[in-house]
């Protein structure tokens, strides 16, 4: 078992998912106390920059470690990154949901499939954008 436990550690896609997960649970929990004490709708929005920052954290530290682009720079590619991982789950969703249906499910399930897949195709999206161009290494002038 630790053998498959390092292999997995050592696998950049199952760092990403592990810690973008642990990114949302933190935007989900950190929410409910936000709501106490602020109206839900900015609740939601800080509770998702805070799920971001940690995202950005985490990802920086454990997935894409060595990038020499400044960190502004870094900073400003991601918050783009996931503005186009947005439009995309959403669009996707939207999509899907226009689909004729196999079988006769009930809406919230037919919502919850079509969400599910486009976080999915999302999640491919972030990677990729995230790999490339947030924590790339900064090209080098030549000479």
């Amino acid at each position: 078992m630790p053998a498959l436990l390092q292999r997995l550690a050592s696998n950049q896609v199952f760092r990403f998912l592990l810690l973008g997960g642990t990114a949302a649970t933190i935007n989900w929990i950190v929410r409910f106390p936000l709501s106490a004490a602020m109206p839900m709708g900015a609740a939601v929005i800080l509770a998702y920059m805070i799920g971001m920052g940690a995202g950005f954290t985490l990802y920086r530290k454990y997935v894409f470690p060595g990038s020499t682009r400044p960190l502004m720079e870094q900073t400003m590619t991601f918050i783009g990154v996931n503005l186009v991982g947005a439009v995309v789950v959403l669009g996707l969703t939207t999509l899907f949901l226009q689909m004729p249906a196999a079988a006769p499910w009930p809406n919230v399930v037919r919502e919850g499939l079509a969400h599910g897949a486009a976080i999915g195709v999302g999640a491919v999206i972030n990677f990729i954008g995230h790999k490339q161009l947030t924590f790339r290494l900064a090209s080098r002038p030549a000479g």
